[in-house]
């Protein structure tokens, strides 16, 4: 994974990813077309498929919703990489597919700055800054869930394994 950093705050909460008002839908194209709309208007028109969110401390807290990873992923956002996250936001993330990482240092990375996730040797590379940054492990099982494509695609995969 490679792209563009955006960077936001501690505490971004789920409003934040994808305003309760949006939740008459779960259509994740439509939910995408509204991510992080309060939190930057304009970031939608601004990012690319592939970008990378750098977060601070406690992304994706708030309330429990699904449509937060869901909203994420269906916009492009290849990744997040924040120092912590809330625990029901880091398990739905996976449950959904979508890639995010701890990195305690993730305040040093810049907005703007072009950063490349290396799973082989679990580093993150500024290649702006050209600094590299170990982030936590992501269990096995965790990882194999983002592999898949998320929770429902991962036992489809099991199930469709234990017919053939």
């Amino acid at each position: 994974m490679q792209g563009k950093v955006w960077k936001f705050g501690d505490n971004v909460d789920t409003d934040l990813i994808i305003a309760a008002r949006y939740l008459n839908t779960s259509e994740p194209s439509e939910l995408a077309k509204y991510v992080m709309e309060d939190a930057d208007p304009a970031f939608i028109s601004k990012m690319s498929r592939g970008d990378i969110i750098v977060a601070g401390e406690n992304f994706g807290c708030g309330s429990s919703r699904e449509h937060a990873p869901i909203a994420l992923k269906a916009a492009g956002v290849a990744a997040v990489i924040a120092p912590t996250f809330a625990r029901i936001f880091y398990r739905n993330a996976f449950n959904m597919g979508l890639p995010i990482f701890e990195l305690p240092e993730a305040a040093e990375i810049s907005e703007g700055d072009s950063v490349r996730i290396d799973m082989q040797s679990g580093e993150v590379i500024n290649e702006t800054q050209q600094k590299r940054y170990r982030f936590t492990p992501i269990p096995d099982f965790m990882q194999e869930l983002v592999d898949a494509g998320g929770l429902i695609a991962f036992a489809q995969q099991e199930i469709a394994g234990a017919v053939s």
